[in-house]
């Protein structure tokens, strides 16, 4: 990777291509929509909230005239609307050129998703598993096609579960979200290598934005039982972003440098080059030594499998080639 500074004004054009981001109403999600927009990809604007969506593309709309968006209705913590969300697309779209898995939720109190996981791992980690293996048709149908995942430094706090999704009433809010964003890492590095394996054209790499200032870090402040401790734990995020965070521009940049810049590889992390990661510019950065550990990996992908009702090992990537449709392994 050049190491000279790379900002937004370095993507490359992005005419004829089609991008999905997921959660793209606000944050990191908005910014990575704005600047693909921006130079000329249609963006499907993913998001469990219809409303706010239409109000994040006006938005966009307002500082790019004439962008080309359209809104996807997904709600990542609900398989149903996932697989509704996979199959809209798919039959709208004969190809899909980017994926960026950039919707999540952070330190949630514990509660059960539709399918009965854990809130945390069921939004950040299953729903993008399930989506992207769904996906993998109209991906393999576009000349180069790319899925991004966002992670977080978080992960190096995180453990991978191995009994299964469901949590415990008794959980920490905060190590669940670690868990869930080394769940991120892990997916991307060994998606890269099953895509490897089969010889498909997809590349899958990661980012994370560093310590960014968005919504997110509001999450578990509006679901508290107590209006105090709510109000509290609002103003001290407000004061810790505006002391420490960088803007959520800047945050969204390893995600845009993974997605466009024609020197990422497949299995390639990117992260910001400033101190601890914590902010600055694109760089490639190393992933967690727990994202590492083979034996854990694969039984951690076994029973994302399972929670999903998804083999990847039966996906079809949907090119045709003169060995037919490649197969994931």
């Amino acid at each position: 990777m050049n190491q000279t500074r790379w900002d937004h004004t370095r993507i490359p054009p992005q005419n004829g291509k089609l991008a999905v981001v997921t959660g793209a109403n606000s944050g990191l999600g908005w910014h990575i929509s704005l600047q693909l927009a921006r130079q000329g990809a249609h963006v499907v604007m993913a998001c469990r909230d219809k409303a706010r969506a239409l109000q994040a593309m006006e938005a966009i709309r307002a500082e790019v005239p004439g962008a080309r968006l359209s809104f996807q209705a997904l709600d990542l913590a609900n398989q149903q609307s996932v697989s509704a969300c996979a199959a809209a697309l798919s039959a709208a779209h004969s190809h899909i050129d980017l994926l960026v898995n950039n919707a999540g939720v952070m330190f949630l109190p514990y509660a059960l998703s539709a399918d009965g996981f854990e809130i945390q791992m069921a939004c950040n980690h299953l729903g993008h598993f399930l989506l992207t293996g769904l996906l993998l048709g109209p991906l393999g149908r576009a000349s180069a096609p790319r899925v991004v995942t966002m992670s977080s430094g978080f992960n190096h706090y995180g453990r991978l579960p191995q009994e299964g999704f469901r949590g415990s009433p008794r959980y920490s809010r905060h190590r669940a979200y670690c868990d869930t964003k080394l769940a991120n890492i892990v997916f991307a590095r060994e998606l890269a290598s099953r895509l490897a394996g089969a010889r498909s054209h997809i590349v899958s790499v990661a980012a994370h934005p560093g310590y960014a200032s968005t919504n997110l870090q509001f999450g578990a402040a509006n679901v508290s039982a107590s209006r105090w401790l709510a109000s509290l734990n609002r103003a001290a995020m407000r004061v810790s972003n505006a002391l420490l965070a960088q803007p959520a521009s800047m945050g969204a940049l390893p995600a845009l440098y993974a997605a466009t810049d024609s020197g990422v590889k497949n299995g390639d992390y990117f992260g910001p080059d400033g101190l601890q990661e914590s902010r600055g510019y694109p760089k490639l950065v190393d992933a967690p030594r727990r994202a590492l550990a083979a034996d854990e990996v694969a039984r951690f992908w076994a029973l994302s499998e399972a929670a999903t009702g998804f083999s990847y090992g039966d996906a079809t990537l949907g090119r045709e080639s003169g060995h037919g449709a490649v197969r994931l392994r």
